[in-house]
Formats: C-alpha cells, sequence, structure tokens
C-alpha cells in the first residue's frame, strides 16, 4: 500500500466513515455479517442501529473498514480470484508464523501484517 493511500485512510478515518461502509466491507469480503462484526468487536445490531441513525464509525473502526478494503481489494490481484484469496485467509499461513490471517483482523497492525505479507507473495519473496 502507498505511503499516500496510508494517509488517505489515516485522515478519512479520523472523520469516521459512514456506518454503511461496515455493510460495503462485508459484502466486499464476502465473509457473514455477524463473523465480520466480530472482527470490529461489535454486534451487528449495532451497526444496524446505526445505519438507520445514520451514524459514523469511530476513528479505530474507520480505520479497520478501510485498511480491510484496502486487505480485499490487493488480495484478489495477488492472488488472481477472491475465492483463492479466501481460501489463503481462512487457513494458516507460513509467512505469517502460521497464524490465520482472518483471526489479525481484529487489529489494525494484524491487518498491516496481512497487508505486508500480500506484497511479499506478490514480488515472489516467500522466505
Amino acid at each position: 500500500m502507498l505511503l499516500q493511500d496510508r494517509t488517505a485512510i489515516v485522515l478519512s478515518a479520523l472523520k469516521g466513515v459512514p456506518a454503511t461502509t461496515f455493510f460495503e466491507v462485508a459484502d466486499l469480503t464476502g465473509y457473514r455479517r455477524e463473523q465480520l462484526a466480530e472482527v470490529f468487536d461489535t454486534s451487528l445490531k449495532t451497526f444496524q442501529r446505526y445505519e438507520r441513525e445514520q451514524k459514523k464509525l469511530n476513528p479505530q473502526d474507520s480505520e479497520k473498514a478501510l485498511k480491510i478494503m484496502a486487505l480485499f481489494r490487493k488480495g484478489p490481484e495477488v492472488f488472481g480470484s477472491m475465492d483463492a484469496f479466501r481460501r489463503w485467509m481462512d487457513k494458516p499461513a507460513y509467512g505469517l508464523g502460521n497464524q490465520v490471517p482472518f483471526d489479525l483482523l481484529h487489529t489494525s497492525g494484524g491487518i498491516d501484517l496481512i497487508m505486508d505479507e500480500l506484497v511479499r507473495i506478490e514480488y515472489g519473496d516467500l522466505a
């Protein structure tokens, strides 16, 4: 991810993104909304209420949503399809210390680790 992209994510996150972004992330990733809500440590009902009330997500959740969107745009480019990327996301990854990438989505730093690993895979640096 380019520095300007990372800066744009942070600046957008500080302003807060609309709660509808959570549902866009769910649609993009293909994960169940309940499963994705756990990543945000928030219930699906809360996201639905925020959407009804046209609220914005807090900066931390906004950043997480934007980073996950960037990740799920990059992944299919690296793996050739969303299905192949999703399979990789759901099983232990050697380059991530045999952690399941999906489990790392719970923190902003974990998302960064996954993105770094995607870049390494893209450039063929699997060691």
